[in-house]
């Protein structure tokens, strides 16, 4: 007999040597149905495996991330045995999941394009229909480069000529397709009911731009028909929303080839922009935050004694000056410490909580470059904030109170993900321990759902990342609570205790926006350009009938904007429905048409940008109105 520990920590006892798929069942039938896939202490692996007795299991589905990339993974299995009874000749090189889907890259003579992709689909309909079985075999290097050598399957071979010697080597066959691959899949091919061929693109072998450049076929897979369409009308969206799209039109920023990758903000733009962080000075003078500036290059051996220089030298820009070596900064945290070493400190200045709004400059390949969301300058809602051991939950806390705060302010829902220790880290397990541990016990104790990311915490310390969900669903990672006790060992960090001794102080790195420039982005297409009210670069657009009613609608530009609300006045000479319909475009909020009656009564005609024309308002009630919606940020 063997035992398996569970998820929920309870023990059950099974026969010995029989296959996890066979364990599952007999726990449950409905499990049974919706299992992809089991992580046995710790490892994910395929449900035909024998159980092993004492192993910790956990069974997984398509809600967990594991089981989705696992159907897609066989997804991506399906569409190469597609394409080799379409295609033959075709040479495979790799096909992993990903994040929201699947690809594999591929060598052929054959152009592949969308007109390509009904047929494959059709073909992977049938592989589906088959229900084929998908079977691992371990075998020998010698026979692994065999069969693909006299299979003709170059990059496989290459793939397996550099393995490690004591490497396990298997193979995967479902039907007449058999692929090199560790795995892990789903029982057969049927499991892979919703499916979607996306786009193709090139892609060099191994990402190496001296090696061949390959064709790769992007797709998705779902467990359900619903979910698939779910998903694709969210893509249509996206597009429909992309902030590069709506930065040209509504005139917010622009990229240019002078500068690849460092956004050039205009007027519209920065006034975005600083409506944003007037609300981030509001949240961190409320929340008793000091805020500092510091240098943006620093001196080699400061990066070197943080740790930046062993751990994140290939993000870095590097220059010389006065025959000295010097960087670009990438992140801030060196800069506050020096300011923290300036003055001594006592046990009574703590907590410290210095905020900085930085300019950060990281390195980025040119094809990783996308719009506001990935770039090579942006600037860093910061803060770092020293305290005492014991001030460590207390502030923890109120950040996330701080973060929570300010996502509810956007109508932002989102989740909590702890990122535990990454392979390249510094310090000891201790430590490391102590802060997991420490950022576990808060967020348990405020009652915060969250999830554990594992091995994606910074090279120094563990982190809280805060996911924000936007209006069409997606999720994107912008807060983030980093608790650090290892900087301040490496920077000789002191302060005075209660005893008179030194004694060292716990650091905690954090942002709310993560990047300004990328949380703008987010901001752009979850709204899809259409910002609230206190938000929005133009609140209100004057659109005077004719020319006679233009020079009131400057008098009233004046008065607006003398009571704190951001106006525009078209003094173009075209006819007024093609000035509600360019406003429109420009997703102004409201638009107040001028004719004779207006300036009459001293009244505006109001277009809602939502609801249209919502009728005459006098004008100091609608600035009343503008001004009220402006301070308390509700529309």
């Amino acid at each position: 007999m063997a035992e398996l520990i569970l998820k929920d920590g309870s023990k059950k006892v099974f026969a010995d040597g029989i296959s996890l798929a066979e364990a599952v069942k007999q726990l449950s039938n409905s499990l049974a149905k919706k299992v992809l896939v089991a992580k046995v202490n710790g490892e994910v692996t395929d449900l035909r495996e024998p159980i092993t007795d004492g192993s910790t299991v956990e069974f997984l589905t398509f809600d967990d991330q594991a089981g989705k990339d696992t159907l897609r993974h066989t997804a991506s299995h399906v569409m190469a045995q597609a394409i080799q009874h379409l295609f033959p000749g075709v040479k495979f090189a790799i096909g992993p999941s990903i994040e929201n889907g699947f690809y594999y890259d591929l060598d052929t003579e054959h152009r592949f394009t969308q007109e390509d992709f009904p047929a494959i689909e059709a073909e992977m309909a049938k592989i589906v229909k088959e229900n084929l079985p998908l079977t691992k075999e371990v075998v020998s290097r010698e026979d692994a480069l065999k069969l693909f050598k006299e299979a003709g399957q170059d990059y496989k071979v290459e793939l397996i000529q550099d393995l490690p010697e004591d490497a396990e080597i298997s193979l995967y066959r479902q039907g007449d397709f058999v692929d090199l691959c560790a795995g892990p899949h789903t029982a057969s091919t049927g499991a892979v009911k919703a499916f979607k061929l996306q786009t193709v693109a090139g892609a060099y072998w191994r990402g190496d731009e001296h090696n061949k450049m390959l064709q790769r076929i992007y797709g998705t897979a779902f467990e359900k028909k619903s979910d698939l369409d779910d998903y694709l009308h969210m893509l249509e969206e996206a597009e429909k929303r992309d902030h590069r799209k709506l930065g040209k039109q509504l005139d917010l920023f622009s990229f240019h080839e002078e500068g690849p990758g460092f956004p050039f903000f205009h007027a519209k733009g920065m006034v975005l922009r600083k409506t944003l962080l007037k609300l981030w000075y509001e949240l961190h003078d409320e929340a008793e935050y000091d805020e500092i500036s510091t240098p943006t290059i620093l001196s080699r051996h400061l990066w070197e004694q943080s740790g930046h220089w062993d751990h994140y030298r290939e993000n870095m820009y590097f220059t010389t000056i006065d025959d000295e070596p010097y960087a670009i900064k990438p992140m801030n945290c060196p800069g506050g410490i020096l300011v923290y070493k300036s003055n001594v400190h006592s046990y009574r200045d703590f907590p410290m909580r210095m905020a900085e709004l930085g300019l950060v400059h990281r390195h980025e390949l040119h094809g990783a470059l996308h719009g506001l969301f990935r770039v090579r300058c942006f600037t860093q809602d910061d803060a770092h904030i020293f305290m005492l051991p014991s001030q460590m939950k207390q502030e923890i806390s109120g950040v996330m109170d701080l973060i929570d705060k300010a996502y509810k302010i956007f109508g932002l829902d989102y989740h909590v993900e702890l990122s535990t220790r990454p392979e390249d880290s510094m310090g000891s397990d201790e430590i490391w321990d102590l802060a997991t541990k420490t950022l576990r016990e808060v967020i348990e104790e405020k009652g915060v759902p969250f999830q554990i990311n594992e091995g994606d915490g910074a090279f120094y310390g563990p982190k809280l990342d805060f996911h924000v969900k936007d209006s069409i669903g997606r999720t994107w990672q912008c807060g983030t609570i980093q608790l650090d006790m290892l900087m301040p060992e490496r920077f000789d960090m002191t302060y005075i205790g209660e005893d008179g001794q030194k004694h060292r102080p716990v650091m905690v790195h954090r942002t709310v926006f993560g990047s300004v420039e990328r949380f703008l982005g987010i901001l752009i297409e979850n709204y899809n350009g259409a910002f609230p009210v206190w938000l929005a670069p133009v609140q209100v657009k004057f659109l005077p009938i004719s020319d006679k009613h233009l020079a009131y609608a400057k008098e009233l530009r004046k008065k607006f904007k003398k009571m704190g609300i951001r106006v525009e006045v078209d003094e173009s000479n075209e006819k007024i429905g093609y000035k509600i319909r360019k406003a429109q475009m420009e997703k102004v909020p409201y638009m107040a048409v001028i004719g004779d009656k207006e300036m009459e009564n001293n009244t505006l005609s109001i277009r809602d940008r939502a609801k249209g024309d919502i009728g005459a308002q006098p004008v100091d009630d609608f600035i009343a109105h503008v001004q009220e919606l402006t301070a308390t940020r509700k529309g």
